[in-house]
C-alpha cells in the first residue's frame, strides 16, 4: 500500500492509501475475505489448465490428426467458473465497480457512509440474483418428478457443465451476499 498525504482541504496531512495499490484483501473482508482471496489461485491455475488443455487440442488436431471431443467444453467451463469467482475476489478486495466522481471527493466521514450504503446494495443485489440463479438451478438440477437429471450441453460429449457451473454460480452469490454484509458491518464498526 503507497500511503499518499492530502496537503489541502480539512483533510490536511491526513495519510490515505491510494485505491488500486493494495494487493490484497481489505481488513474490513475479514476471514471471509481472506478465505476467498487464497482460493483465488485455484481459478487462476484454472486458466492456465485451460491453455493447456487448447494447446493440446491444437496439437491432437492438425499433428495427430485426431480432435478431442472434451477440449472447448472444458476449456469454457474453466474459464466460465473463473470469471465467476473473479466476482467474489473483487468485493473481498473492494475492487468492485464504483462510480468514483464523488466518492473520491467526500470526506472520511462521508466516504465511510458510503462504503457502508454499497455494501448493503450489493449485499441486497447479490441475494436477488442468488434467488433468480436458484431458479435456473432447479431447471437444471432436477426434472419435475423430483428425480435429479444435470443438464448437459447437448454435444457428443454431453457434459453436465451447465448445471455444474449454475450450481457453482449460486454459491458464489450466496458467499456475496454474506462478504457484503461483512464488509457493511465492518465498514460501520470502523468509525466507532
Amino acid at each position: 500500500m503507497v500511503p499518499v498525504s492530502s496537503d489541502t482541504g480539512p483533510e490536511a496531512g491526513v495519510i490515505e492509501p491510494r485505491l488500486g495499490d493494495d494487493r490484497s484483501t481489505v481488513a474490513e473482508a475479514g476471514l471471509l475475505g481472506r478465505l476467498i482471496e487464497r482460493g483465488g489461485i485455484v481459478f487462476a491455475a484454472a486458466f492456465f489448465l485451460s491453455m493447456a488443455i487448447l494447446i493440446l487440442e491444437i496439437f491432437m488436431r492438425y499433428v495427430l490428426n485426431s480432435p478431442t471431443l472434451w477440449a472447448h467444453e472444458t476449456t469454457i467451463f474453466l474459464c466460465a467458473i473463473s470469471f465467476i469467482y473473479g466476482g467474489l475476489y473483487c468485493a473481498a478486495r473492494d475492487r468492485h465497480i464504483r462510480v468514483v466522481l464523488i466518492y473520491d471527493y467526500v470526506g472520511p466521514r462521508l466516504r465511510r457512509a458510503l462504503d457502508i450504503a454499497i455494501s448493503i446494495l450489493c449485499a441486497i443485489s447479490a441475494v436477488f440474483f442468488a434467488w433468480a440463479t436458484w431458479t435456473m438451478v432447479a431447471r437444471a438440477w432436477w426434472q419435475p418428478d423430483g428425480t435429479i437429471r444435470l443438464e448437459g450441453t447437448g454435444s457428443a460429449w454431453d457434459p453436465p457443465t451447465p448445471a455444474l457451473m449454475k450450481g457453482f454460480l449460486l454459491a458464489v452469490m450466496i458467499v456475496l451476499a454474506i462478504q457484503f454484509v461483512v464488509l457493511a458491518v465492518n465498514y460501520a464498526r470502523r468509525g466507532k
